[in-house]
């Protein structure tokens, strides 16, 4: 009877363990996939796999949609001054109304704000009149404004059916000028000019760290002086200096330019050592001595089969340092020392939250702030994941 049971659970034991054991084809699929896969699906895989780097993606994707159209996802003019609405609170939007019978419907409306003065201390204060409703349109018609400089359009997301009747979901400014269309218009300025400023920066460090790397000798010690030089320098006074330089009476174009220069100048030593560091560890691999026995030239060699091999660690390096120029651009224009008005940026927008008159007044004046929190945020989680995804073989 003994001998039966030990027999039992032999038999239970190796049927289990059969179970669990994977089937070998399916190994081999799993491993022939990898084998084949190329560096940008391993990458992708990889980065699929975090999931913060997923949503700062979307987000980033989200805020750059914004800053291509944002006059679509604007709800007023931006630079419209209206005295009367000046402070105006923000009106909450509701998405879906309720009828006295009960009866409910997808159908976005506001409750519009009047304004009243105070029997006691005779100020003007706004109240809310929840007897009435204003209907917003989806996909309606609005202010018109320019798509890229190639056409005009007056379609946007959310459009009152009251003509007269101004939507403001973030509140106005002492000028009466809605506060979330500006912050849609300052998502164009901010983002690009982070972005345009990395790839300014990126242009000349990897022209100069990869030249640097790639000849060695006289030439690495002449510029590895000059990008010691550069980070030696304080980042700051710098900004502060050149910004100040800049003529105050030039136009808007060319002081978004310069601003957008002077980041750039300041931001790419330390690329260019990445740079630099990638192609001394790459210059005496196999496949460059088999591209120089075989004739290629140098800029060949140089931008076909070196550049590609650590282009995901470019990628990761670029979305790490456009959050550094959002910040920035925002902290010399919150200064006064970037862009000036009638120029639209987050930064220009929290000029309007200094002093406390202001922020007592109206403290949805820092919602240009959560703007530029919500963008760092993104492009660091998204910058993470790509860092994490670039070397997908350490996983």
């Amino acid at each position: 009877m003994i001998f039966c049971w030990r027999w039992l659970i032999r038999v239970f034991a190796l049927n289990s363990a059969s179970l669990l054991k994977p089937e070998p084809q399916s190994l081999s699929e799993g491993a022939s996939r990898l084998a084949v896969a190329s560096q940008w699906q391993l990458v992708w895989w990889a980065f699929k796999r975090h999931r913060l780097a997923m949503a700062g993606l979307v987000v980033t994707l989200a805020l750059y949609l914004v800053a291509v159209v944002p006059g679509f996802f604007a709800v007023n003019d931006p630079s419209q001054q209206n005295v009367r609405t000046a402070f105006h609170p923000p009106q909450a939007l509701h998405l879906i109304d309720t009828s006295a019978e009960g009866a409910w419907s997808l159908q976005p409306y506001i409750h519009p704000y009047v304004l009243k003065r105070d029997p006691q201390t005779l100020a003007s204060v706004y109240q809310e009149d929840l007897s009435r409703k204003v209907y917003l349109q989806m996909f309606g018609q609005g202010y018109e404004y320019s798509v890229l400089g190639l056409f005009n359009s007056r379609l946007h997301l959310f459009a009152s059916q009251e003509a007269r009747q101004p939507l403001f979901f973030f509140g106005a400014d002492r000028l009466g000028r809605c506060v979330f269309s500006r912050i849609m218009l300052g998502t164009q300025i901010s983002l690009s000019v982070g972005l345009v400023g990395v790839l300014l920066a990126l242009s000349i460090g990897i022209v100069l760290g990869g030249i640097s790397g790639y000849y060695g000798g006289r030439i690495d010690f002449v510029i590895q002086r000059v990008i010691e030089l550069v980070l030696s320098l304080p980042t700051i006074p710098i900004w502060l200096a050149a910004s100040a330089a800049v003529p105050q009476n030039w136009p808007a174009t060319l002081n978004y330019f310069m601003i957008t220069l002077i980041l750039s100048l300041t931001g790419w030593a330390q690329l260019a050592r990445v740079v630099r560091g990638r192609f001394l560890s790459l210059r005496t691999e196999e496949f460059v001595t088999a591209a120089r026995l075989d004739g290629a030239s140098e800029g060949r060699i140089i931008f076909r089969h070196m550049l590609p091999s650590f282009s995901s660690h470019i990628i990761a390096s670029i979305s790490l340092a456009i959050p550094a120029m959002i910040l920035a651009e925002t902290s010399l224009s919150f200064l006064g020392l970037g862009l000036q008005p009638p120029t639209i940026s987050w930064g220009v927008l929290l000029r309007e939250a200094q002093n406390i008159r202001s922020i007592a007044t109206a403290p949805w004046l820092f919602a240009p702030g959560a703007a530029v929190v919500l963008a760092v945020m993104a492009l660091n989680f998204l910058g993470d994941g790509l860092r994490d995804a670039s070397d997908p073989y350490n996983k």
